[in-house]
């Protein structure tokens, strides 16, 4: 009994050897789907009517409380008195020696039409007819605080628009950081040196 069991496994392994070796897929034939709705269902577009959902809607909002991968709420408002508010409690998280190298590219890139590239407010925007941005280097800039100077860059004042929207949090760390050494560097005495030229 148990002879015949293996001679007919045998045999039903070789014909399946031989069937793998003679009869070989179509490789330009897509393969066969059995309840191809499992795998591909059919999708709604974002902002369509959806008649499994209760509300209809296809766009769902997000669940109260979450925030959006990567965001970080900042509890301040556009006000004079949330910028004095920033400036006493906000403190730039980003170690200054590595914030300045990407801060410069971030100060070339979006502050530098304005501000120029020396940080006097003489950048290509000014010299071409629009009010001129404070002098970076001026003795109210220096004294602004990192905070209130990321308050500035986030909700904007006066003139100068928000760049929440075009710069992370990290970037704008940065930017400060690089503005922040260009002010120190500016300020700094100049050497005995450099003096008594």
């Amino acid at each position: 009994m148990i002879a015949r069991l293996n001679w007919t496994l045998l045999a039903l392994f070789l014909l399946s050897m031989i069937a793998n070796f003679t009869v070989r897929p179509d490789p330009t034939v897509p393969n066969i789907e059995i309840l191809p709705d499992m795998a591909h269902s059919v999708a709604y577009a974002s902002f369509s009517p959806n008649p499994i959902l209760p509300d209809g809607k296809t766009m769902q909002p997000p669940v109260p409380g979450t925030l959006p991968r990567g965001f970080a709420p900042l509890h301040y408002q556009a006000t004079p008195e949330d910028a004095l508010r920033a400036a006493a409690e906000l403190k730039n998280p980003i170690d200054p020696q590595k914030a300045k190298e990407r801060g410069a590219v971030v100060y070339q890139n979006f502050c530098t039409p304005c501000h120029g590239g020396a940080l006097r407010g003489d950048g290509a925007v000014a010299l071409h007819g629009f009010p001129a941005p404070p002098n970076l280097l001026g003795e109210k800039s220096m004294k602004l605080a990192e905070g209130q100077m990321f308050h500035i860059l986030t909700f904007g004042q006066k003139k100068m628009p928000s760049y929440a929207s075009q710069l992370t949090m990290n970037d704008r760390w940065s930017a400060i950081a690089y503005v922040r050494s260009m002010q120190n560097a500016a300020a700094a005495p100049a050497p005995a040196s450099e003096a008594a030229k």
